[in-house]
């Protein structure tokens, strides 16, 4: 599921995205003074000379936080589309039609 939609966005966006690597992790460390009741979703680190950027989605919260599979897929996507829209500095619309635009 996570191969399929990054495969999709990366291939559409690949030329203006440069090299990326995607990776899946259990939970994120998080800091000793970290705010108790939010866990993050993913981590997204901005490449810089030779090292690519990095998006790191985290498996854990985001079953936790997902319904069952159809909910869990749903929510792959928005974060992947979330996070690619802000390394390219466009609107996550803009970057896969599946994600639900603002009314």
């Amino acid at each position: 599921m996570v191969l399929d939609i990054v495969t999709s966005i990366d291939e559409r966006w690949s030329d203006r995205l440069g090299l990326v690597e995607y990776a899946v992790e259990d939970t994120p460390q998080l800091p000793d003074d970290w705010e108790p009741g939010s866990v993050p979703l993913a981590s997204l680190v901005r490449g810089t000379g030779t090292h690519p950027s990095r998006l790191v989605l985290f498996r854990r919260p985001l079953e936790h936080r997902a319904a069952d599979r159809i909910d869990l897929e749903a929510m792959v996507l928005t974060v992947v589309v979330e996070q690619v829209a802000e390394l390219l500095g466009i609107p996550p619309s803009d970057v896969d039609p599946r994600y639900p635009e603002d009314d």
